[in-house]
Formats: structure tokens, sequence, C-alpha cells
């Protein structure tokens, strides 16, 4: 009878069966996903070795203060700005343009280039050390970022007129070395954690990103402008109305 009553209490439900394997999985994704991050910083981190003959690969366009305003008081104080915020694009010619359809043919137009977005994070990262009197060339807005392909708060530069476009040759005067083992295990790693269920887990319990679905939907009601009708309390409503 004692024996009976352990092996009941040994043996365990179908429910509690399910949960120690979904645990399972989630241990070996978040396993796997730390190493995959650990082998990413390893291949970024690899030393660059210096080229016998440097060679020019197309064309790399980027932003310099304007001449007036570098010549100007202000000159250094927009050179750093111009540090934590300045983008670059790179091309086959120095013409930077790209198809687009336009009546049903095909045309070239110049690629749009912008200064970079300061996201919330980095706005309050000790490590970028804004200081009050950079803090107020920045504006708040919300809006959708399509490199992150995230919706949130970011910091957009005021006066871009400050400083314009420069095309320079690309010139190739390092290269990265090739770690055949580690570039096989991370290429592993990556097509695995690539998987459409497992990118759905990782979402879940590892990256604790919200639902694509709201964040579409928040994109849409602020191309509709009902986004702000949306976020206001019944107060900011009722306050609204009697202003008009």
């Amino acid at each position: 009878m004692e024996n009976d009553n352990l092996l009941h209490f040994r043996l365990r439900s179908v429910r509690r069966r399910k949960r120690a394997i979904r645990k399972d999985v989630e241990k070996q994704i978040r396993k796997k996903y730390k190493r995959s991050r650990k082998l990413w910083k390893i291949r970024r981190n690899l030393p660059l070795i210096p080229l016998d003959k440097p060679y020019q690969k197309g064309f790399v366009r980027f932003f310099v203060v304007r001449e007036d305003v570098k010549q100007s008081k202000d000159g250094d104080f927009f050179e750093g700005i111009l540090k934590k915020i300045n983008t670059y694009m790179y091309s086959d010619n120095r013409k930077f343009l790209k198809k687009k359809r336009k009546f049903g043919r095909k045309i070239y137009v110049e690629r749009e280039q912008k200064l970079r977005y300061i996201t919330s994070y980095s706005w309050n990262y000790p490590k970028w050390e804004l200081t009050d009197r950079e803090r107020q060339y920045f504006e708040k807005k919300e809006d959708y970022c399509p490199v992150r392909k995230i919706f949130g708060t970011y910091y957009k530069f005021t006066e871009p007129w400050r400083f314009t476009l420069r095309v320079t040759p690309n010139m190739i005067t390092h290269y990265k070395p090739l770690d055949l083992e580690l570039e096989k295990e991370y290429a592993a790693l990556d097509s695995y954690l690539g998987e459409y269920k497992v990118i759905g887990i990782m979402n879940k319990t590892i990256l604790c990103k919200s639902n694509p679905w709201k964040e579409t939907y928040q994109r849409k009601l602020i191309k509709s402008r009902k986004y702000a009708t949306c976020t206001m309390s019944a107060t900011e409503i009722a306050e609204s109305l009697l202003d008009i």
C-alpha cells in the first residue's frame, strides 16, 4: 500500500509534463541565444589587419559641418553634435541613385540620407554625455523606426541645415580575418534562432517585445490622425472642446 502511494506521488500529471517540456525548450533557446550573442561580440571585436595595397570600393557619403557654421564661434560645438548623429551611405558611383516605379516606369531618384535619431535609451545613457546645451537642439518624437522595426520615442536634431553632405572615395585599408569554426557555429545558431516558432518564444520570454500587431495599429492611428484622440484622457478632451 505504501509503495502504491509513493508511486502515485512520483508520477507527474499531463499538465506538469507539458510544462516541464516547455521549460526545457525555453532553457535551450535561452542558452543558444546567449551563445549566439557571445559569438557575435567575438566576431565584431576581431582585430583588423592592414592591407599591403589599399583599394577603392565605390564611394561613401556623410555629413560635414557647413563652412560658415564651422568658422563661427559655435563651430566646435556642432562638430561634437555631428559625431553623435552622423550617418554614412555607400554606393558604387557618385550619384547615389535608386530605382523607383512612377506611372508604371522605373526611374532613378536620389537616395535620401538623414541624420541619425537618438533613441530614448541612448538619450539617458551616460556614455553619450549629452550636455544641457546639446539637448536643447533636439525634439522628442513618437515615430516608427524602419531600421529597428519598432515603434517608440526618439529625439531628432532640429537644425539639420547646419550640415551638408560630402562624397569621398571609399578606401579599403584593412580586412577582418575569417575564423571558419567560429563562422560555422554562428551560422548554425543563427539558422536555429531564425525559425518561426523559436522567434515567437524569444520575443515572448527573452526579448520581451510587444505585440507587432499592436505596433502596426499604433502606426495606422498616427497616419489617420486619431492617435492624439486615443491618447487623450476624458478631461483633456473636454478642455480642448471648451477652448473651441
